[in-house]
């Protein structure tokens, strides 16, 4: 028996819908729908253990992926089955994991795991924008315990009019893209890149999702009461409570925390002071109270060095490192500090530090992207990477983290769009942190803007970029600048805003409360606007503006165009030609059909060898023009005329009836080996159906 599902559909300004269903498929999961949008469908379902892990925290896992199958295709490589999940594919359940965290009860511990899937795909239609309206759908339509339902889109800005969810060819031509992820009465996360906008174009552009996510939530509280679930949730082993205990270490250990935190200590003194305060409470207990409440004595604990902490910035507007909160660490920065590298740079600010290294190559190099939804070349990259030594641990390497790659994509956009648009070269960025102690993607942000000047990249300007925290009590709250990993666990946002002097150019938002009121995040803003001049100041007193040429060991890049006709004769028989002119000239070749022609890509490091390498292909392509006149040099004498040479490689006869008016008995009393001489170039014969030139009708006739 068909079952008969039940759904609700949103409609967009534009006439387009949304439709939610659940009860059809995966009817064992505790929650399941599948959104649709035009022939764009995805499957959400979510599952949570009933019983509680040892873990102190919420073990929450969103995993979204995109079927080929989706789109008809197959899975490229040998294996043709989906394998590890792309980085496209973990930027996207990194955006849905932060706006779902927060809204979980701090108590629940249990295993939770959302997982969406594109089933089927729309060129028009970006599956991420829906991601997020997917997982609340199917966490307000189970058991589970979470305050939703909540909402993402994604807001771009053609012509200057908001779009809400545009296509990926739509949004080509938009200054914006932004996605948004909140909750009826406030925001909750927001991640985007733009085109040096404004602090007021961007609190308007959320304004304008907020507004389409309201009618997402609309949509699923009139499922939820089709389908008749109970605002009940499940319950569950809660964390153990000891209000007694808690009083009695609160009172130990609060104000000791308090004067710590005052002191303004490094990051590695204020944990030594942190680590004999807690080794002094545990020994304040007999083994018996251990034993039995030692996890419970450690929360506490942390609890209320937690709360010292807080309220030392809201009421003394002291910050554990000294600082005021709309202070910036001291920066320091050296350019071309790699001497074999193509560029290069060091951003220290406090105790972060990044090293950054520019490589530049062809299009080889591009970072191909393949997914269901989009086949694209990235010809700008940036890598971050976070190794264990960094903050002064010790653990294995394991590969990429999701981490690393959110930080290096936010870090990607931020410089991507003071990118040249006609730089030749493909640009992959290194950032190296060597240290940290908080906002360590935006000291990529920095570093990477200097080591693009320092590799001679003509950059727009220079880009800074700014961690802004919060600490909120009630109505009291304070917005932090540059904050510290510290003031990022205890706080309450990071807020991460990237620009020029000109605008903003990407930005990502954590809230750990449940949502941020609008003008705080437009006070937020503001001050972050006042802490990235500040350090751009500092970037432009080490270089502000990109070096005229690239490093004299790093390439040189030469693109020229040859017509389409001749890529087969550049490249020759098996790619002899071409790889004989990469070893002769000690070059890179690349080319690619683009409009007809073909765009050949030299890089090399020597000038003069990618001059002779543009001159050998010139005359590869070679072609002469009818009526014009050629100096050629005479490369063979023959009895019935003479070779001639327009450049290397490319001969013709020159008959020995047109060499002189007069009949030549003898060629070489005209003509010597080596002698070069005008021609006029005929064009075909129409009898021999060979080339012909001509030398006597450049002279006068007798």
């Amino acid at each position: 028996m068909i079952p008969k599902p039940l759904s609700q559909t949103i409609s967009l300004s534009d006439g387009r819908e949304i439709t939610i269903e659940t009860g059809k498929l995966a009817k064992q999961a505790h929650g399941s729908v599948v959104i649709r949008m035009g022939d764009c469908m995805l499957l959400s379902t979510v599952v949570s253990s009933y019983g509680s892990s040892s873990l102190d925290f919420l073990p929450l896992t969103v995993d979204y992926r995109e079927k080929f199958a989706s789109a008809g295709r197959f899975p490229g490589g040998f294996f043709k089955r989906e394998a590890r999940p792309s980085s496209e594919e973990i930027l996207t359940m990194r955006i849905v994991d932060r706006v779902l965290r927060p809204l979980f009860p701090k108590d629940y511990h249990s295993e939770t795991q959302v997982m969406i899937q594109l089933m089927s795909s729309d060129e028009n239609v970006m599956p991420d924008a829906l991601v997020g309206l997917a997982a609340s759908a199917a966490l307000s339509l189970s058991d589970i315990p979470f305050d939703g339902p909540i909402s993402e889109v994604r807001v771009g800005r053609i012509e200057g009019e908001f779009v809400i969810n545009p296509s990926r060819s739509k949004l080509a031509e938009s200054d914006i893209d932004i996605m948004v992820g909140a909750s009826e009465d406030s925001v909750v996360m927001v991640e985007g890149e733009f085109n040096e906008i404004s602090e007021e174009e961007m609190a308007d552009a959320i304004k304008f999702a907020h507004e389409e996510v309201k009618k997402h939530i609309e949509a699923q509280k009139k499922l939820i009461k089709m389908v008749g679930i109970s605002s009940e949730k499940r319950e569950y082993d809660g964390a153990e409570e000891d209000s007694e205990l808690e009083a009695e270490i609160s009172k130990k250990v609060y104000q000791k925390s308090y004067d710590i935190a005052k002191k303004g200590l490094s990051k590695n003194e204020r944990s030594e002071h942190f680590g004999l305060l807690k080794e002094e409470l545990i020994e304040s207990y007999d083994e018996d109270t251990l034993e039995e409440k030692k996890d419970l004595i450690t929360n506490y604990f942390y609890k209320a060095q937690k709360k010292a902490i807080r309220d030392l910035v809201l009421n003394d507007g002291v910050r554990l490192d000294g600082r005021k909160t709309e202070d910036i660490r001291d920066i320091w920065t050296e350019v071309g500090y790699l001497p074999s590298t193509h560029g290069s740079a060091v951003f220290t600010r406090g105790e972060t530090q990044s090293l950054a290294s520019v490589t530049l190559g062809t299009s080889r190099e591009v970072n191909m992207i393949d997914m269901p939804t989009n086949q694209s070349e990235e010809k700008f990259y940036l890598h971050y990477n976070f190794p264990p030594f960094s903050t002064g641990e010790a653990r294995p390497l394991r590969g990429t983290s999701r981490r690393e790659i959110g930080h290096g994509m936010l870090a990607q956009r931020a410089l991507e769009k003071v990118m040249p648009e006609d730089c030749p070269y493909t640009v992959r960025i290194v950032s190296e942190i060597l240290e940290s102690n908080g906002s360590s993607s935006m000291a990529s942000v920095c570093a990477g803007s200097l080591a693009l000047m320092d590799a001679g990249i003509k950059i727009k300007s220079n880009v800074s970029g700014i961690a802004m925290g919060l600490i909120s009590e009630g109505d009291k709250y304070a917005v932090l600048s540059d904050i510290l990993g510290d003031e990022d666990h205890l706080g309450d946002m990071d807020f991460k805003v990237t620009g020029t002097k000109e605008g903003i150019t990407a930005c990502q938002m954590d809230i750990k409360i449940k949502g941020l009121k609008y003008e705080i995040l437009v006070e937020a803003l503001h001050q972050a606007k006042k802490g990235r001049l500040e350090i751009l100041d500092k970037l432009d007193t080490s270089i502000s503006k990109a070096n005229e040429t690239v490093k004299a060991h790093a390439p040189k890049m030469v693109n020229m165009e040859i017509p389409k006709d001749f890529i087969g004769a550049v490249i020759g028989p098996g790619g002899k030609m071409i790889q004989e002119l990469q070893k002769e000239s000690d070059t890179t070749i690349v080319i690619n059909e683009r409009d007809e022609v073909g765009v050949v890509e030299i890089l090399g490091i020597d000038q003069e060898k990618i001059d002779n390498a543009i001159e050998r292909i010139k005359n590869i392509i070679f072609q002469p023009v009818i009526d014009e006149v050629y100096k050629v040099t005479v490369v063979k004498i023959l009895d019935f005329g003479a070779v001639v040479e327009f450049v290397p490689g490319k001969e013709v006869l020159l008959h020995v009836s047109e060499i002189a008016w007069e009949r030549v008995e003898k060629v070489t009393e005209y003509l010597n080996l080596g002698d070069q001489i005008e021609v006029k170039y005929m064009g075909i014969d129409k009898r021999t159906r060979k080339q012909k030139v001509s030398r006597k009708v450049l002279l006068e006739r007798k």
